[in-house]
């Protein structure tokens, strides 16, 4: 009797077990479920705003951060200056030198969109072949050892396709040298370092520091080259000319700016 009750205890401390552990069962399965993301939830980041699609060649505007498939840029492009999503004015002259490859965002789609990258390819092959052009070597299929690949891939190192323009003449350094006391709530200046044309004037800049700078309507820049106070019709080329070597640092002209209170 003794052994027989030993027994069913024993049983029963099992069955209670197995109990818990069905209990804890759909605990663990509604984490797991939890963690997955259905793939729709992710249209919004992988997919370009201008064909709708999955982006190819991923290519982001250096001024706003907006991504795109990189034809698709390209040719909008063709007919403004302006980025598709927010309307900021990219360049003035030459939008395709503020875009830039971003290939870590085109690594991240290629692993969650199931076939996309061999789709892709095979696509881009097919193309080629069926006009009897050259086939580009990333859709071309390889026949080289993995190994080989990798080395190879070591020893490359790509090249920027941007170029800069010819009629971007002059470089710029702003040099922010401080604001009035009194004078707050601006953003520090990012891109202290800009290439532009030699006809833009000291207006333009001015402009250019307000936009950056998200400066009130109130507030006055006095932009300073060497110990001369600029006139806002002033070209860049024509600074450059006037005040000569001593407004250049390695070769690049050296604008100092300051915020000033308006005058009453």
């Amino acid at each position: 009797m003794d052994d027989s009750c030993e027994g069913n205890e024993s049983l029963g401390e099992g069955s209670c077990s197995g109990a818990e552990d069905q209990e804890k069962a759909p605990e663990n399965m509604i984490t797991c479920a939890e963690r997955s993301l259905p793939l729709r939830d992710l249209y919004p980041y992988i997919r370009c705003g201008l064909c709708n699609g999955f982006f190819i060649d991923a290519t982001t505007i250096t001024e706003c951060l907006h991504t795109f498939c990189k034809s698709c840029i390209v040719k909008h492009f063709f007919c403004s200056n302006r980025c598709p999503n927010c309307s900021i004015v990219v360049h003035q002259t030459q939008p395709l030198y503020n875009i830039r490859p971003d290939r870590l965002l085109q690594d991240i789609v290629y692993k969650t969109v199931p076939y996309l990258e061999e789709v892709e390819r095979a696509q881009i092959y097919a193309f080629y072949k069926e006009r009897g052009l050259p086939i580009p070597k990333p859709a071309a299929p390889s026949m080289l050892p993995i190994k080989l690949l990798k080395q190879k891939q070591r020893d490359y190192m790509p090249q920027s396709v941007f170029t800069i323009p010819p009629e971007l003449d002059v470089s710029l350094m702003l040099d922010f040298v401080g604001a009035e006391e009194g004078i707050e709530n601006y953003k520090p200046l990012e891109r202290k370092y800009i290439r532009v044309s030699g006809e833009a004037t000291i207006r333009h800049v001015e402009l250019f520091i307000r936009r950056k700078m998200e400066l009130s309507p109130n507030l006055k820049v006095d932009v300073v080259c060497g110990e001369h106070l600029l006139e806002q019709c002033q070209s860049l080329r024509e600074v450059q000319s006037t005040v000569g070597e001593n407004a250049l640092q390695d070769g690049m002209l050296v604008l100092q700016f300051g915020l000033v209170l308006p005058t009453q």
